[in-house]
């Protein structure tokens, strides 16, 4: 017969159990105000692995006392969704509430996602989805306004902690992990509660003596939680941009670091720091573009993991360096123009005159072949000539 696992048997029966997100759960807070009013609520939940999303939603149905339904939509399909109905009418029959709960909500389509709409909006269906990525990309907008989106939060070390020392408790080995091996275990969980009690359960069964080595064995290389294509990938990226625009070295470096551990293609950060460069550098520093276009070729040609140390270098360098924005926002600004303003013609004086009929009209007159030459007239068209695009900052 299969144990259940250690995860599973220690998940939280009441929200009062439920350890961290004191941003939801508490006197005043979302879930704890749903759960006294009775009544219940569609809600996505979002956010990173193994932080209890799962178990909140079989909390609030067992509150409802209602019939809870649990799919993935990594795993399920359309037939699924038609049985899920079926059964939620006989509930309604019955006048017992459905609860049904979609993991990975966002990995239905949009017409899967449709699918649902009339049976929310009737109130067969209590929907909760949960998500790791960005609900307003990731779910179609008729479902989100019928639903509140709650933020779930990573667990800290420190709340690690305490759901590995309950599970050690209820499995009476507290003689047999050191608290080094319960930090480390929670040093490695990465907020994912699921991930640390899995490694706990595993290197229990592996010792009688659980310490630090036998924790490293247990838990393997970690695969960090990071999904180039989600938005980890995107907030790791900004964070290491507004690190190097904020000139915090070391956090700039972290990040970097971050990608790098994650497997991030490392011409996608160089990519991102030649526009840096520009962008936020500037006039301030006009070495750094060049800094940061051979730092893309320097990778493209020396590869990993040596380009991580490239990649260091240069980031040090951009962060360190003075940043003006003065051309970017010129820039931003002669676009905006420009859209506003496509019909507006080209000063005589400035076309091109090929021919001498075009020259005897005024097109390119008074024009010289010299350097910096310079005519006293209006160079953009009439109707904006007074626009100011380029205002550098003294």
């Amino acid at each position: 017969m299969n144990r259940v696992p250690l995860a599973e048997r220690m998940r939280p029966k009441t929200l009062d159990e439920v350890v961290g997100q004191s941003e939801i759960i508490g006197e005043g807070k979302i879930l704890t105000e749903i759960l006294k009013k009775g009544e219940p609520v569609n809600l996505i939940f979002w956010g990173p692995p193994g932080t209890g999303k799962t178990t909140m939603a079989k909390i609030l149905a067992q509150e409802y006392k209602a019939d809870f339904i649990e799919i993935s939509a990594v795993t399920s399909g359309k037939k699924d969704i038609e049985a899920v109905v079926q059964r939620a009418k006989q509930n309604w029959n019955l006048k017992i509430r459905t609860v049904l709960f979609v993991d990975e909500i966002h990995r239905f389509n949009k017409a899967q996602q449709d699918a649902f709409l009339p049976h929310v909006e009737s109130g067969l269906i209590i929907l909760i989805g949960a998500t790791t990525e960005n609900p307003s990309f990731e779910v179609i907008s008729p479902l989100l306004s019928r639903s509140r989106v709650v933020v779930v939060s990573p667990l800290s070390k420190e709340e690690i902690k305490k759901v590995l020392e309950r599970a050690i408790k209820a499995e009476k080995a507290e003689k047999r992990v050191t608290k080094m091996a319960i930090d480390y275990l929670a040093e490695l969980s990465g907020g994912d509660a699921r991930s640390a009690l899995g490694d706990l359960e595993l290197a229990l069964s592996l010792s009688n003596k659980v310490g630090v080595e036998t924790v490293k064995t247990a838990a393997g290389k970690k695969v960090p939680g990071y999904d180039k294509k989600g938005d980890a990938h995107y907030d790791n990226i900004s964070a290491f941009i507004k690190s190097m625009r904020g000139g915090d070295v070391d956090a700039a470096l972290y990040y970097l670091a971050r990608m790098v551990e994650a497997g991030e293609d490392p011409k996608f950060i160089a990519r991102r720091m030649v526009i840096f460069a520009s962008e936020d550098i500037g006039l301030a520093g006009n070495g750094a573009l060049g800094l940061a276009l051979n730092c893309f070729m320097a990778v493209e040609r020396v590869g990993m993991p040596e380009s991580g140390l490239i990649l260091a270098h240069v980031t040090v360098a951009l962060a360190k360096s003075k940043k003006s924005r003065d051309t970017a926002n010129a820039w931003y600004k002669a676009q905006d123009l420009a859209r506003k303003s496509m019909g507006l013609p080209v000063p005589t004086w400035l076309r091109n005159a090929p021919t001498n009929l075009m020259k005897d009209l005024g097109f390119g007159a008074g024009q010289k072949w010299e350097a910096g030459f310079h005519l006293d007239k209006n160079y953009l068209p009439d109707e904006i000539k007074d626009e100011k695009i380029f205002l550098p900052k003294k």
